[in-house]
């Protein structure tokens, strides 16, 4: 064999990075010797795997279609490593996941799947749902767990569970009494939601067909705690996942509104590159998420 796996790490870490630098950062090499894997596995086939743009290295045309192999080539590589050594853990697996999934649905979810797979270990990335996606296609991520609704030929996009946002306010709010709000009441109030690009934000503006041009946006921000803590302070209404707001709802510190004439429900999806090696511990998260879900559902 011509190449060396270390060397495909390389080109991979760089074809992240864009970066010789970072990438060597990220394998434990010198900068000095992750050039050198990058330089030796260019020159045995006399290939041109990058081209240099101002201070990065984008991958050449070549280079884009040999990632996938590579990255197949990788994954598969260290799940035999993962038998050889006799381990039954599924290994490493790097989730992404969207504000609302990654700060209440998947940390009980990786706590399980770390007592079912004994030995495994799980990192996740927080971001909005466009991001997540972006570090997906990017191979940065094995898979991603969003909110929002998303066009990307390269992605794999499956639905998980289903959620709905809530109108909600502080309890001295007039919106607290009235319960329940008409178009008027939402063209009269002050909103807090969520930035651009995050699926909160998408399915708040789907929700809004009609009357959108004529909300009054007050805040946006980037973190559902932050909406809702300005939302207590009496800023405004704010908008987000019923399941961001099971302990305030629950301790009386905001208070839900119902908006009858509009429908707030969304999914949940599962996003992968369509041509990714599906590891175990890809296989093994995806059956132990569904299979939770067959269980809330059966509890009632």
């Amino acid at each position: 064999m011509r190449y060396t796996l270390r060397q495909l790490e390389v080109f991979l870490a760089v074809a992240r990075h864009e970066n010789v630098t970072r990438a060597a950062k990220e394998l434990g090499m010198s900068q000095s010797a992750a050039s050198e894997a990058l330089h030796e596995l260019e020159g045995q086939f006399g290939l041109q795997l990058f081209q240099r743009v101002g201070k990065r290295l984008q991958l050449s045309e070549l280079g884009r279609s040999l990632r996938v192999d590579a990255e197949s080539l990788e994954a598969q590589a260290s799940e035999l490593e993962t038998r050889l050594s006799q381990k039954s853990s599924a290994g490493t697996l790097r989730i992404g996941a969207t504000l609302s999934i990654g700060n209440y649905l998947v940390p009980p979810l990786m706590a399980r799947f770390m007592t079912e797979q004994a030995g495994a270990r799980v990192t996740l990335h927080v971001a909005n749902t466009a991001e997540v996606a972006r570090r997906v296609s990017n191979f940065e991520l094995d898979l991603g767990i969003v909110e929002g609704e998303i066009m990307e030929p390269d992605l794999e996009i499956t639905r998980w569970r289903p959620d709905e946002l809530v109108v909600f306010c502080a309890p001295d709010h007039p919106f607290a009494e009235k319960r329940i709000l008409n178009d008027r009441d939402l063209v009269q109030a002050h909103w807090i939601v969520r930035e651009p690009g995050s699926g909160t934000r998408q399915a708040f503006e789907r929700a809004m067909q009609g009357i959108l041009p004529d909300l009054q946006v007050a805040l946006e921000l980037q973190h559902t705690e932050a909406i809702k803590s300005a939302v207590k302070a009496g800023l405004g209404v704010g908008c987000v996942s019923r399941v961001a707001l099971a302990d305030a709802f629950r301790h009386k510190s905001l208070v839900a509104c119902d908006v009858p004439r509009r429908s707030f429900r969304r999914h949940f999806f599962f996003l992968l590159r369509r041509d990714k090696f599906k590891s175990v511990a890809i296989r093994a998260w995806l059956a132990m998420c569904r299979a939770a879900d067959r269980e809330l559902l059966a509890a009632g």
